[in-house]
């Protein structure tokens, strides 16, 4: 397969990464870049089932979780697709092997306190961060995560432009 610029390319490029590690805005920039397709899973999720924090109220984290494998195995059947993964979905097996399978995997990585400032006046949007200590929240589940976004290729979106970030991650595409 080629990209815009004629060099070889995956058939997908996956990104995940916890909340706020900026899988959406470098997603649709790397779509651009690449001449691929961009698709945020959350996006999608909301369109077919409604808004994220009324799933979570309606049938669980486990409903949603449910509602992202589906997605991802649909996803795993297209190419040429630059995709933004809801901070979870690689957590779970099937989503993870199915997605992996399409292509690369880059997981984009922000500290803590980055992502607390990055999702600051998001407030009632991120049902996993609700109540009253969301940076405590934060570190617990970047601990519970980090084995599985050990798994891929860090991209440390914290001490980079928007625009470095694009061209490390088309850089490792290539190699």
């Amino acid at each position: 397969m080629e990209g815009a610029q004629g060099d070889d390319l995956v058939d997908n490029v996956v990104l995940t990464g916890f909340m706020g590690s900026g899988k959406t805005t470098v997603g649709r920039l790397l779509a651009a870049r690449l001449d691929y397709g961009f698709i945020d899973t959350d996006d999608v999720i909301e369109q077919r089932h409604g808004p994220i924090p009324e799933i979570f109220a309606s049938v669980g984290e486990s409903g949603f979780r449910s509602l992202e494998r589906d997605l991802a195995c649909s996803l795993a059947t297209r190419t040429e697709l630059v995709i933004a993964t809801g901070g979870g979905m690689m957590l779970d097996e099937r989503a993870r092997k199915a997605l992996s399978a399409t292509g690369a995997v880059l997981c984009l990585v922000a500290d803590a306190d980055a992502i607390l400032e990055r999702v600051a006046d998001q407030e009632g949007q991120r049902p996993l961060l609700s109540g009253p200590d969301p940076r405590s929240k934060i570190e617990s589940l970047l601990r519970a995560r980090a084995d599985t976004y050990a798994q891929f290729v860090q991209i440390d979106t914290m001490h980079h432009s928007l625009d470095e970030i694009v061209t490390l991650i088309a850089e490792q595409l290539q190699s």
